[in-house]
């Protein structure tokens, strides 16, 4: 299942994300990602193991144009000048001459002239065809209009924390009505699981008998979910069976009903960062060279 991006770009709906995987774990964890099908992989400068996909990428021998790789800026990295440098960090790491898509990783609204120079960039790469796309991450609607304002190329995508239990529609329609796509990290509720006071998505009695109808986990019902409804998702595990699983989500459809049961379930409550707080202050965090 593919998505068409705003400039014709076609991306696996379905990817695979490596945050929080350790650099020793990652070579294997990509992978079995790929033998198991996956064809869009998800880093970032700032995860530190672009170096393990690009050799895992290479261990597996998939051609090169089958094998969609995203990345991300980090906001140290930020400024025109500084962003083309990090586009030669990341390739460096991940040993490709081109990226399929290249996001900002942040907003950064507290030095949004820092972001603007950084998006700027990614406008230069995209037009040298350095990298076939560009987009950002957790970008609400108010940063995506000051985006709007000061630069010339819409998003293909924005990367935003989405689960059934924060839903973040502001942002998915400010995202449709750009025509930028929605793509979810911690798409079936993971960071629920390991956060303090809240209760786990895979829990969820609603979840639960969903999947039962269907022969299906909570996990896999979350990831059609968000398929089914148009959104990219960026599942992650180092665990090949739960790799396998959360790749078997095509072969099943959900019900209006169970929908809107699902969408019945956002409390609207955050697990991330808040975007506003993610400042050079507090997150700063300098990427090696490669």
């Amino acid at each position: 299942m593919n998505l068409t991006l705003n400039n014709g770009v076609t991306m696996p709906a379905l990817g695979f994300g490596v945050f929080q995987a350790a650099p020793e774990e990652t070579v294997a964890a990509v992978e079995s990602a790929l033998e198991t099908g996956y064809r869009l992989i998800d880093t970032a400068a700032a995860y530190g193991n672009e170096r393990e996909v690009g050799q895992a990428i290479r261990r597996v021998g998939i051609p090169r144009d089958e094998v969609f790789i995203e990345t991300k800026v980090w906001i140290n990295d930020f400024g025109y000048d500084e962003t083309l440098h990090a586009f030669e960090k990341s390739t460096g790491k991940l040993g490709v001459d081109q990226l399929d898509l290249l996001i900002l990783h942040q907003a950064l609204p507290s030095r949004f002239d820092l972001t603007v120079g950084a998006y700027t960039a990614l406008e230069t790469l995209l037009a040298d065809g350095r990298v076939r796309s560009i987009g950002v991450s957790n970008f609400m609607r108010e940063h995506l209009a000051r985006l709007a304002d000061e630069t010339s190329i819409v998003p293909a995508l924005n990367q935003i924390e989405l689960h059934p239990y924060f839903q973040q529609r502001d942002v998915q329609d400010a995202d449709a009505a750009a025509g930028t796509v929605t793509q979810a990290w911690s798409p079936i509720g993971g960071i629920t699981s390991y956060r303090p006071n809240g209760a786990s998505a895979f829990d969820d009695e609603t979840l639960k008998a969903i999947g039962a109808e269907h022969g299906k986990s909570p996990a896999q019902v979350m990831l059609h979910w968000h398929l089914q409804q148009g959104r990219s998702a960026l599942p992650k595990s180092v665990r090949p069976a739960r790799i396998a699983e959360n790749f078997d989500v095509f072969d099943f459809e959900l019900t209006a009903d169970q929908l809107a049961s699902i969408d019945a379930l956002d409390t609207d409550v955050r697990r991330g960062p808040e975007p506003d707080d993610v400042t050079l202050e507090t997150f700063s965090r300098e990427i090696p060279e490669a």
